[in-house]
């Protein structure tokens, strides 16, 4: 049975002032992707107009190939985190469960207790009250007021039963933001240094570091707007398709509240829906490496 949905909605419910942002999730969202965009443009702009810096043409198709490269990997987080920690659709490996962590620190997906107890109210109460991101309050809110503006008494909910046992979970909710620094400032600091000491191109480093934060940034918007907001509306099969791209698959939302089990999002056959549903995709591959099992599939998917 269903719970009952509670009387108010969320968007109305929690404080939204200046004083109550939370600003970690400000610099996540919204700051440091404008920081990539503006690292970005002004390494353009230095190569322009300086003849001391030279930029060459395949710089462009290196660098979005470290975009796409980012939102892939940015799912690899993400899919793995949804799909098996928070769904139980299946099980995997610590030594697969270590890489899936540290890609969803790429994703800069913060605490996964949050991330977990935030999402099993969205199952609870979906498009509720109660949900934490219902579209049909605010189509805004869902996308991002609810990652800028917390209730503290979501923040204090334990751990979930069923990962509490989970020791790579515990040690990412133990270390996410020494492992964020690390990973978005000290590691492309060192980066910075040694291409500085070996004489190479800094110019080039700075425009693929602009690249891997615009591609976490596109692949962060793309998995709220397109699971929070349009997963939930009625839209065009392109768009659908397009968000499902940009997420690994996360954004094909029409069966997941059906089956929220299925480590699958569209059917296991077909070149197409392997390439669109590449997480899920990648799940199989991992089976097939023994590193999954007991992988749970819709059976329309199966």
């Amino acid at each position: 049975m269903k719970p009952e949905s509670p009387a108010v909605t969320r968007s109305m419910s929690i404080v939204r002032t200046w004083g109550t942002l939370n600003w970690a999730s400000v610099f996540s969202v919204i700051l440091y992707p404008v920081l990539g965009v503006g690292l970005l443009v002004t390494m353009v702009i230095l190569g322009l107009a300086l003849e001391g810096l030279t930029l060459h043409w395949w710089y462009a198709p290196l660098g979005l190939f470290v975009m796409a490269a980012t939102i892939f990997l940015c799912n690899m987080g993400i899919g793995p985190l949804h799909r098996i920690w928070q769904h139980r659709a299946g099980e995997i490996k610590w030594p697969a469960q270590v890489i899936f962590m540290f890609n969803c620190i790429l994703a800069m997906q913060g605490s996964l207790k949050d991330w977990v107890n935030y999402h099993s109210q969205h199952h609870r109460f979906a498009d509720n009250p109660g949900d934490p991101h219902n579209p049909l309050e605010s189509k805004v809110w869902a996308w991002m007021g609810w990652i800028l503006w917390r209730d503290s008494a979501d923040l204090e909910r334990p751990m979930p039963m069923w990962l509490k046992e989970n020791k790579v979970v515990l040690f990412a909710d133990r270390f996410h933001i020494s492992l964020s620094l690390a990973m978005h400032f000290l590691i492309p600091g060192l980066i910075y240094l040694a291409v500085a000491l070996a004489g190479g191109s800094l110019i080039l480093v700075a425009l693929l570091h602009a690249c891997v934060i615009i591609g976490r940034g596109i692949q962060f918007h793309a998995t709220t707007l397109g699971v929070n907001v349009f997963g939930h509306l009625d839209t065009p099969k392109w768009v659908d398709y397009l968000l499902a791209l940009l997420t690994g698959g996360e954004a094909l939302h029409d069966h997941h509240h059906e089956f929220p089990r299925s480590a699958l999002h569209l059917p296991k056959r077909g070149i197409w829906n392997r390439i669109v549903d590449y997480n899920g995709t990648m799940l199989l591959v991992l089976r097939r490496l023994g590193l999954a099992k007991n992988l749970e599939i819709a059976p329309q998917f199966a």
